[in-house]
């Protein structure tokens, strides 16, 4: 019968490798419940920190961009694209990293072609664009939320009604149960009605700020209810059917153009991946050339093609319900 014999070496490897899986469990653990919970609170924690409804308010406005009467603060593409965002209204702070960045920026276009002009250019491009473009993935990120919070939503404010809850409470129940951004939205609306705005400019607020198909339908639905009366409970569980059937439809929109925006992506990054090796390859295969204006002229050329191309790509999967 043949030995078995246990390499200790081998045992203690085994070990360390299971301590630190442990570990690391343990930590993405820690942070995603924490990460949840600071989500879940951060407007609960704010309202500990102010002394009423009417201060609460008047911050959270401050926040989301806006005065103290609910107008928008500058040009008004830039306040919606800040309203859709979500981030903190800070544009001290926003100036100064942008300014960083843009520092970096040139610094490092400077550092890898040695050119004063790609650096005089990119240093302003970052300064300037690098803001936007953050802001834009924000609020693509927060409108994805929102459409697949708003139905676990409408839920919780049917069930409340049901229960025989006013509307009020049902929506400052939602503000206080889920994570943001719909928990943040509601909460806001709750505080505003309390502190003496109605249900209709209240729920017209959360659709100004949200700027969201779905949450336009849900304020449509109540301003509706509000000056024809009728069933709210039985009109918000068909809104909330229809706000699912509309995200599955997405979905399914986005399952379809996954061909076409591979293609864009692998057309788009091949011409650079491709420069990238054959500048680590071959130095000199585009350095000895790169000074001639005709090579100039013709990378200019082509990358503005590249970004016609991708424009019409874009066009071509950018399907709207």
């Amino acid at each position: 019968m043949p030995s078995f014999q246990l390499d200790a070496n081998a045992v203690f490897l085994v070990l360390v490798f299971a301590a630190v899986f442990s570990a690391a469990q343990a930590v993405i653990g820690l942070v995603r419940v924490a990460s949840v919970k600071r989500k879940v609170n951060k407007r609960l924690v704010l309202a500990e920190k102010v002394g009423g409804i009417s201060e609460l308010v008047l911050e959270l406005r401050k926040q989301r961009g806006l005065t103290a009467g609910g107008e928008k603060k500058g040009w008004a593409w830039l306040s919606d694209l800040i309203l859709r965002s979500g981030l903190p209204y800070e544009p001290k702070r926003w100036a100064l990293l942008a300014i960083g960045a843009g520092a970096v920026a040139g610094i490092g276009g400077f550092v890898l072609t040695k050119s004063p002009a790609v650096a005089a250019v990119a240093g302003p491009a970052v300064t300037l664009l690098g803001p936007i473009v953050v802001l834009k993935v924000a609020a693509g990120r927060r409108a994805k939320a929102l459409g697949f919070q708003l139905p676990q939503a409408l839920d919780i404010i049917v069930r409340s009604l049901e229960a025989g809850h006013p509307v009020p409470t049902a929506i400052a129940l939602v503000g206080r149960e889920m994570a943001d951004p719909i928990g943040s939205e509601f909460g806001m609306a709750a505080d505003e009605i309390a502190y003496g705005a109605t249900l209709q400019e209240a729920v017209d607020r959360i659709a100004e700020r949200c700027q969201h198909p779905d949450v336009d339908l849900f304020a449509a639905t109540v301003r509706l209810q509000e000056r024809a009366g009728g069933n709210l409970t039985g009109l918000l569980k068909l809104n909330a059917h229809t706000v699912r059937e509309r995200h599955k439809m997405r979905l399914k929109i986005r399952a379809a153009s996954s061909e076409g925006r591979a293609s864009a992506m692998i057309l788009t990054s091949a011409p650079f991946l491709v420069a990238g090796m054959l500048t680590m390859i071959s130095p000199g295969f585009y350095g000895d050339v790169i000074h001639e204006p005709f090579i100039q002229i013709g990378l200019a050329g082509l990358g503005l093609w590249m970004f016609l191309g991708n424009l019409v790509m874009q066009r071509m999967i950018d399907m709207r319900i």
